[in-house]
């Protein structure tokens, strides 16, 4: 490990973007270097950082000592880093049928229609990573790209949740019906509980944007339509919130 501690090491970090993508964050950072699927390249970090990441993880990747000033020159204005930048390479698109092998146990998956917020992709991928998720699926034109955002909103879960870019909702609706999965429509004027209408077997949760909701071919790709009641006060849920709820239901079961 070198530690350099002179200017010049500075403009050099400064003047070498990464040819793919920087991740920033511990856990982001942590996640994709665990990832044998991520191709990283470089890690740019402050020695606090690079003791919270480990020799271990370290070890899989060239990487430069520095102040987290440096490191924050590295990446967009405002982003909170923890003193660590990894310049990696996309993660390799994924097809349906290869993610969702049959496991002996239920599989759940996350179906976002035309959520394009990186924050509430992210903070959706983050609860999927803690409900045992088996992958989250958006459409590749009307979503968020991979990027240091997401991923540091996922808090590591981009490495861990694979999420699947498709070409179109209602075709991969299909596809997960021949694969087997109950395909359930989450709005606010649902036909019944959520409990009630995915209890069982595989399901596929369908979740739309705030503004427009499911556009109306998604939500006809549905078996049926299911609603989070709350408050009549309040009229409706943040989408990473009401995601976390349908997590959160369907695997009280």
């Amino acid at each position: 490990m070198t530690r350099p501690h002179s200017k010049r090491f500075y403009k050099r970090a400064e003047a070498r973007p990464a040819a793919g993508l920087w991740l920033y964050g511990l856990h982001a950072v942590k996640a994709a270097l665990a990832n044998p699927h991520r191709k990283v390249s470089r890690a740019v970090l402050s020695e606090r950082a690079a003791a919270e990441v480990g020799p271990k993880l370290l070890g899989r990747v060239r990487h430069e000592l520095t102040d987290p000033e440096a490191v924050g020159k590295l990446l967009p204005p405002g982003s909170v880093h923890q003193g660590v930048a990894l310049a990696c390479e996309p993660l390799p698109r994924r097809d349906l049928a290869d993610v969702l092998v049959p496991s002996g146990r239920r599989r759940i998956v996350l179906v976002l229609d035309q959520i394009s917020d990186p924050h509430n992709t992210g903070a959706i991928l983050r609860s999927a990573a803690a409900f045992g998720v088996a992958a989250v699926i958006v459409q590749d034109r009307h979503a968020p790209p991979e990027s240091g955002a997401l991923a540091k909103a996922a808090s590591g879960a981009l490495d861990i949740v694979p999420y699947v870019q498709v070409v179109n909702i209602a075709r991969a609706l299909d596809e997960l019906a021949e694969l087997g999965f109950w395909r359930v429509a989450l709005t606010g004027d649902g036909e019944q509980n959520l409990k009630d209408a995915a209890s069982g077997g595989d399901v596929a949760i369908v979740l739309g944007s705030e503004g427009t909701g499911l556009r109306r071919l998604v939500r006809e790709r549905c078996d049926v339509s299911a609603t989070i009641p709350i408050d009549a006060q309040m009229e409706s849920l943040n989408v990473s919130n009401a995601a976390a709820i349908a997590l959160y239901e369907i695997r009280r079961e």
